[in-house]
This record gives structure tokens, C-alpha cells and sequence, in this order.
């Protein structure tokens, strides 16, 4: 096999955004994702401060939402989550375009409304991935949002929120690589729900993906290189 444990867990980002959530859902979806190694946690606003606090010296990233899920924040809110999430911690911030101004051709709004928080985020040594929400969007306005994010520097662009009508696609996914800057990353989100998965995509040039099943995936992953379980018995919560 061409990986190790390490390269498939360090691509998957741990997602709960599921607006159902419980507090004790929150606390062990943390906890699940230090034993198992992954890149970070993409948790619900309100419980970054705790995630923060439970990941602190571990290598598994504390990230949020901005924007979420439908993109249509005006910038300054978008710009003050940003703020108030690096200040609760956050590493790595997951930010979705304003969809609607992306259809209706208003790119110098657009352009803008990315910038803020792109750079508020740098500014404080810390990470940005820009959600295009794919399902909405025809190839044509991907490919200028790639270009948007190449000109502004983000960290990585990425399919979907997991929220919308669709998910990621191997044809958006190479699309997205095709038009990015080879130093900004692409993350998959949305459908990507077992080591099969994650391996395809990882093969089209995603270092990134969003997933809920993320213990049964990595259970799977040790299995197949013949690591022991970290857990006994895996559950996997519904995925996206």
C-alpha cells in the first residue's frame, strides 16, 4: 500500500456541524478525533472554545464555520465570526462564498467578501479553506473562484458544506486542481463516507475531506495496513 496510517488520517477533517448535536455528541466527537489522529475538528461556533481546550497540544487542528452553510453573511458578520473564532481558538476556518452574488456575476463582491477574511486569518498565523458550494455553481464560476482564491492566497478550496443538494464529485475535484495554484489545497466534502472513498480522492490531489464516519474509516485504514483497532467498537454517526 502507497500510505501510511498517518497520510489517511491526517486528511480527514472530523466534522460537527450537525445542528442536532448534543454537548456530550460535541465533547466525544473531540475526544474520538484525538485517539484517532485526525487533522482537526470542524465544530459548531458556540463549542470552539471547549474544542480548543481539548485539543490544545495535540496535532489535531481546532477549526470552525464562517458563513455557514449558505454563504450569505454580509461581509462584515463573516469578518467578525472570523475574529471571534481565532480568538476561541480556531486554527483553521472554513468559510462559504456568497453564493448568491458568485450567480449573479458579482465578483468584485465576491473577490471582497474572501479577502476579509483571508486575511484576518493569516494575520493571526492561521489557516483558511473556501467553500464553493459546487452543486449551485456551473464550471465556469468554479473555475473563477479558483483563480479568486490563487490570487488571494487561501489554503484550500473546497467542494461543498455537506448541507446543499450535492456533494463532492471526482469531476469538480480535478477541475479544482486543475485551476488552483499548486500551493493551495483541496478539500472534499460531502459523500466521502468510507476508505475507498477517501482513497480516490486522495489519488485526484485532495489532501482534505470533511467526514462524519470518521472512526470507521480509520478503523478500516489500520485494518488494511494490520494495525490494532483504537477502538473496540466503532459507530458511525449518519454521514453527510
Amino acid at each position: 500500500m502507497n500510505y501510511t496510517y498517518e497520510d489517511i488520517s491526517k486528511m480527514i477533517d472530523h466534522s460537527l456541524l450537525n445542528p442536532t448535536l448534543r454537548a456530550e455528541e460535541l465533547e466525544e466527537g473531540c475526544k474520538l478525533a484525538l485517539d484517532y489522529d485526525a487533522a482537526s475538528v470542524c465544530i459548531l461556533p458556540y463549542y470552539l472554545p471547549r474544542c480548543a481546550e481539548i485539543l490544545k497540544g495535540s496535532r489535531v487542528k481546532a477549526s470552525t464555520t464562517i458563513g455557514f452553510p449558505h454563504g450569505g453573511h454580509t461581509s462584515a458578520i463573516k469578518l467578525a465570526e472570523a475574529k471571534q473564532a481565532l480568538a476561541d481558538g480556531g486554527e483553521e476556518l472554513d468559510m462559504v462564498v456568497n453564493i448568491s452574488a458568485v450567480l449573479s456575476g458579482n465578483w468584485s463582491y465576491v473577490r471582497e467578501d474572501i479577502r476579509g477574511v483571508i486575511e484576518v486569518t493569516h494575520d493571526a498565523g492561521q489557516r483558511v479553506k473556501v467553500i464553493f458550494e459546487n452543486c449551485y455553481l456551473n464550471d465556469e464560476q468554479k473555475v473563477r473562484l479558483c483563480e479568486i482564491c490563487g490570487e488571494l492566497n487561501a489554503d484550500w478550496v473546497k467542494t461543498s458544506t455537506g448541507y446543499g443538494s450535492g456533494g463532492a464529485t471526482d469531476a469538480d475535484l480535478m477541475l479544482m486542481r486543475k485551476h488552483t495554484p499548486a500551493h493551495i489545497q483541496v478539500k472534499a466534502a460531502g459523500g466521502i463516507r468510507d476508505l475507498d472513498a477517501l482513497l480516490r480522492v486522495r489519488a485526484l490531489g485532495v489532501t482534505r475531506s470533511g467526514a462524519t464516519r470518521t472512526a470507521s474509516m480509520l478503523e478500516e485504514c489500520r485494518k488494511r495496513l494490520g494495525l490494532a483497532p483504537v477502538r473496540v467498537e466503532v459507530t458511525a454517526p449518519a454521514g453527510y
